[in-house]
């Protein structure tokens, strides 16, 4: 069957915004075609518009020389267009089997073939060499690697043709994601045309064929992978070179703001002694599970302390909760952004002046209203938001804009310590750069910063002292020219 996807001439406006300006897509089916561009580029509004979740101002979309209509998500479904977003379309109460074929539960049979119905999930699954999952678990028993194999199983069930994975790796582990991409390739070999969106380059490299870039709302270039480089890729999605990822930072690192003394919590940190200075970049690093997240709850208030001293600017703090730990003078970005670093519903402005530390919230309701919102557009300014109103919700925004509202009210709070946990996690290239260009700003300010990163050359490029974490422990420190990646790996599985 011919899986040849054109989409031609495709233009979207919300608004006043223009997201989409006759943007041109040819995927070709046995292939693997990279979407890439930064955050606000336009990706999402494209692929919502080839899953029916939006319908185009002009243009039209062709599959095998078909012209499709549609109009609907359920209409895409029939042509064979699957999309397997971040956050999976599961019903969790219900089993592997009934997620896969629910479209057939929902005709409305008055008996169902389960023993069948079964049967057909464990067949389905054998193909994609997932056999031994069991399909009568419930889906909310099952890791994210597996919920996102039964969505594929699910898209795949209504034999679909084209197949979407919009940043499919961001919850993976190395071990998953390694699966993910022999299944990947497996749907190649069948013929099923399929476009990837992810921000991590190297597996653009690894597993793409051909990429797609979109800047401001326009595809800018479409090239073979075989054909390119990354830094000729980043030139082409926000205009600038690979090495000025990083921008310089002219910090001057200064006395010691934050001491901590023998830090247990929940099992997971023991004996944690470390500190960071004004001006000071330091970096968490470590493999997944080794403890630096619950290091820096534990020192934010997060989680429960069960043992350890916390001293700040060289005077002890007793805090039990995030709210405390505000108030003392400590700020953290935790590392789910969606859950806890916004209120998605809320608008920027709501979200950038929720800290306990609002030096706005006396005064009158009237002259505070005012001075929130002088402060909130001149954070929109200072870092960057790409939006309409301060008033717009945080749900509109792109990942990249939403972390900078994230970051918004620690910024204003003036916080002496600011805890950055996976800071750029699924955020494009430029949006990247300029949190890095953030983070240096708030450590020339004299902040003490601390980002947990599992993103090496983040950590490599950085920060000015590393601290490697192992079983819940420090395995070891590295400074500046010593921090490299062969360092950091080697501390973190234990090898001397």
């Amino acid at each position: 069957m011919n899986n040849h996807l054109a989409m031609r001439g495709i233009s979207k406006r919300f608004g006043g915004l223009q997201a989409l300006r006759t943007v041109n897509l040819a995927a070709q089916g046995g292939q693997v075609h990279a979407l890439m561009g930064e955050n606000g580029a336009g990706k999402s509004t494209l692929m919502k518009i080839l899953s029916g979740a939006y319908r185009p101002d002009e243009g039209d979309i062709e599959l095998g020389g078909e012209t499709l209509a549609i109009d609907s998500p359920h209409a895409a479904r029939g042509y064979g267009i699957s999309v397997i977003y971040q956050e999976f379309s599961l019903a969790k109460h219900l089993s592997v089997a009934e997620n896969i074929y629910l479209d057939d539960l929902a005709q409305g049979a008055s008996i169902i073939p389960w023993r069948r119905l079964r049967a057909r999930a464990k067949q389905q699954l054998d193909a994609l060499g997932f056999g031994e999952l069991d399909v009568t678990r419930p889906v909310s028993d099952l890791s994210v690697a597996e919920q996102q194999v039964v969505e594929i199983s699910k898209a795949l069930s209504r034999s679909s043709r084209v197949l979407v994975f919009d940043e499919p790796t961001a919850v993976l582990t190395d071990r998953e994601t390694k699966r993910l991409f022999e299944l990947i390739a497996k749907l190649r070999r069948d013929g099923v045309c399929i476009i990837y969106i992810s921000h991590r380059l190297e597996e653009i490299f690894s597993i793409c064929d051909v990429a797609t870039v979109l800047k401001d709302g326009r595809d800018v270039a479409t090239v073979r992978i075989s054909d390119t480089n990354e830094t000729a890729l980043v030139r082409l999605m926000v205009g600038r070179e690979l090495g000025d990822l990083f921008p310089p930072r002219h910090a001057t690192i200064g006395q010691r703001v934050l001491e901590v003394r023998n830090l247990d919590a929940k099992a997971r940190v023991r004996n944690v002694t470390f500190d960071v200075h004004a001006g000071e970049v330091l970096g968490f690093s470590g493999l997944v599970g080794a403890g630096r997240t619950e290091t820096v709850r534990a020192v934010f208030g997060a989680d429960r302390r069960d043992g350890g001293d916390i001293l700040l600017d060289g005077k002890p703090i007793a805090h039990r909760s995030p709210r405390q730990g505000a108030m003392s003078g400590i700020g953290m970005l935790p590392e789910d952004r969606k859950q806890q670093g916004v209120l998605l519903n809320l608008s920027i402005r709501a979200n950038a002046m929720m800290t306990p530390r609002n030096r706005f919230a006396r005064g009158g309701w009237l002259l505070a209203r005012r001075a929130e919102a002088r402060e909130t557009q001149r954070l929109i300014g200072a870092l960057r938001v790409k939006t309409q109103s301060m008033e717009d919700p945080v749900s509109s925004l792109s990942g990249g804009n939403q972390q900078k509202v994230a970051l918004m009210k620690w910024v204003s709070s003036g916080c002496r310590v600011l805890i950055l946990d996976e800071p750029t996690r699924g955020v494009d290239v430029g949006a990247k750069i300029e949190i890095y260009q953030i983070i240096n700003q708030l450590a020339e300010q004299g902040v003490a910063v601390i980002v947990v990163s599992s993103d090496m050359p983040e950590i490599i490029g950085l920060c000015d002292r590393v601290l490697v974490m192992r079983m819940g422990e420090i395995a070891g420190e590295l400074r500046g020219a010593d921090i490299n990646e062969h360092a950091l790996i080697a501390l973190s599985m234990g090898v001397k």
